[in-house]
């Protein structure tokens, strides 16, 4: 595989080994305002662009002037190509994020943020303003089944509010809980937070009515044209690096010729979002998150006060353009109610996976990579982990610090992750099957024969369990095995899928741990990379064949036995995304040799600071 040259950009965006506290700016992310310094950083950055992207600006006659240069350009202005460019901001980069839809979604897709993804964006400084935009905190995340909703409850699956389960964490102080808790928000809620963020940031631009058309990779760069939907306008621009965040029909994907694999309309499903205020009856057995019924119909509660989506399955062959969007909800909950419907159309979801996740300087991220079933939450979730990842490779390709290898590192890491999601999602699908399988239509029965058939129907809901909403250990667990810069080890530990089995094995995300003065480990990494050090190991070799290369490291010194166990070895690398790219009990014979791996330019490859 041919792989880009990157120039090393000018000292603006270079960052040198941290051996004391890292630059808060960028540890601390978003929590207040930026420098009073961002204009002049942005002209000294557009300076470097200028230096480092050679390109010749072309725009038709009647063009606006606009800025068409670049460092990174992301295609799709969802959660994950919205997630990327903060991510990249973050880190110092100049983005411009293009989206074909005139504003953020009108369909509400997701609704859970999961506490990994949660983790991600505590990063940045931005979880808790998020958090004030969701659900609020008191709510409850329980799973309910009803015969339908205006009859009888068949069986509830309880789940802790934020604050319990903020302090089940605390309690559980042994590395096997996320830092944060899920959150409860809709995706027609969470993209105008992130859009708000994004628009008051120096370094990037957001052109929502801008639908990408094609791109062309050269050696100096990406040429990208998109066109201006509202005026017609095409225009021509210009990238070292391209993003391709843009959707299960990825046009970003299909330029580079990739396939998706996999399974297909996997079922079929009517979604109508509503609005209505008849909590009497929508929260008839009390606060839920969900409604099942086996009938087919589940009904998601968006902000348990007035926004509401019902998904219903379809059988086949069922006439979908006879279909009544708000008789069809009447039938699925057992009457008629007052509402206002928002959205109404049929989907099918798909479990596949892209035949890869790009070249060069174009790779993609989210749904142009992977797009699962719904059951479990993990399409969105995955998605950010994608934007992060990509974030953090493109940023330090741009600064210098990373290797040749390393943006191909993308597809090694986060294809596998993709892939399990896609077939665990598929998994859960099936669960859900065997309720709707032994559905009897007795349940409705106000009779002794319905009342058994309710209680046999409760029995089985409760044997078959709830895993989708449990599964800490696919949503922490997700591993890097076949990652070219982990320095793996043998001896790989047990993968449990619902219990999340804490492990500092390279390759893993690092354990979440308070230490005893109340610090949480997370907040005190480094936004670049992180040597964790439990012993008074000597450690200055490791610091000097990072400052040679210039790749981000600060060393963090913890002496808190309860943690040193749960990291399991007295010197613990971690990467700018929490996960453990090295460990032991003593330094590397070869430190230089360590920095090199993880940083994508591995035993035999160049480390000429031009040209890596």
């Amino acid at each position: 595989m041919r792989r880009a040259s990157f120039r090393r950009p000018d000292s603006i965006c270079s960052v040198s080994s941290q051996r004391g506290l890292s630059d808060p700016r960028h540890h601390r992310g978003l929590r207040g305002a930026w420098s009073t310094a961002r204009q002049s950083r942005r002209s000294l950055y557009r300076r470097r662009v200028t230096q480092t992207v050679k390109t010749v600006s072309i725009e038709p006659v009647g063009a606006r002037d606009v800025r068409s240069e670049f460092p990174v350009i992301v295609v799709g202005g969802g959660p994950v190509g919205l997630t990327a460019a903060i991510e990249l901001q973050w880190r110092g980069i100049e983005v411009l994020v293009i989206e074909r839809n005139p504003s953020t979604t009108g369909h509400p897709k997701m609704d859970i943020t999961n506490g990994r993804s949660m983790e991600l964006f505590r990063r940045l400084g931005l979880s808790e303003r998020i958090r004030d935009h969701a659900v609020p905190r008191e709510n409850c995340m329980d799973v309910s089944y009803v015969t339908r909703l205006s009859e009888w409850e068949l069986a509830r699956f309880k789940y802790p509010n934020v604050h319990e389960v903020r302090e089940r964490i605390r309690q559980n102080n042994d590395g096997s809980q996320p830092l944060e808790p899920n959150m409860r928000l809709s995706q027609v809620v969470l993209e105008p937070v992130f859009r708000e963020i994004l628009d008051a940031s120096p370094l990037v631009d957001i052109r929502f009515g801008w639908a990408f058309e094609g791109f062309a990779e050269d050696d100096e760069g990406v040429t990208v044209t998109a066109l201006e939907v509202e005026t017609g306008i095409r225009h021509t621009l210009r990238c070292q690096l391209l993003a391709g965040c843009d959707g299960g029909g990825s046009l970003v994907r299909k330029g580079l010729g990739l396939e998706l694999e996999g399974e297909f309309d996997f079922a079929r499903f009517y979604m109508v979002h509503f609005r209505s205020q008849d909590k009497q009856f929508l929260q008839k057995f009390g606060l839920a998150w969900h409604y099942h019924s086996p009938t087919g119909a589940t009904l998601i509660a968006q902000d348990d006060k007035e926004m509401w989506t019902v998904q219903h399955f379809l059988r086949p062959g069922t006439d979908e353009q006879s279909i009544d969007p708000k008789q069809l909800v009447y039938r699925g909950l057992g009457r008629e109610f007052d509402m206002e419907i928002l959205q109404a159309n049929p989907w099918s979801p798909h479990a596949v996976v892209a035949t890869g996740c790009g070249r060069g300087r174009v790779w993609l991220a989210g749904d142009s990579v992977h797009q699962v079933i719904l059951t479990g939450g993990y399409g969105m979730n995955t998605g950010i982990g994608d934007a992060v990842d990509l974030g953090w490779k493109f940023a330090a390709v741009l600064q210098g610090w990373g290797g040749p290898g390393l943006l191909e590192s993308i597809e090694a890491e986060r294809r596998p992750i993709a892939k399990f999601a896609a077939d665990y999602s598929r998994k859960n699908m099936e669960v859900g099957r065997r309720v709707s399988q032994n559905y009897d239509p007795a349940i409705h029965e106000d009779s002794e024969a319905g009342a058994e058939a309710r209680a046999k129907l409760s029995k089985l809901i409760y044997s078959v369990g709830n895993a989708k909403n449990e599964a800490l250990g696919v949503e922490l667990g997700g591993r890097y095995r076949e990652s070219p810069i982990i320095f793996h080890e043998p001896n790989e530990p047990d993968w449990d899928h619902v219990r999340f089995v804490p492990s500092t094995w390279p390759g893993v995300r690092s354990p979440h741990v308070f230490l005893e003065n109340g610090d949480a480990i997370f907040d005190l990494l480094g936004s670049g990379f992180t040597l964790v050090r439990f012993t008074d190991a000597d450690v200055d070799g490791f610091l000097k064949a990072a400052e040679a290369r210039g790749l981000p490291l600060k060393l963090l010194d913890v002496r808190d036995s309860n943690a040193h166990r749960i990291y399991e070895r007295d010197l613990v690398l971690i990467r700018p995304d929490h996960y453990v790219a090295w460990r032991g009990n003593s330094m590397p014979s070869d430190p230089l040799a360590v920095i090199d791996q993880v940083r994508g330019a591995g035993r035999g490859a160049s480390i000429d600071t031009e040209t890596t």
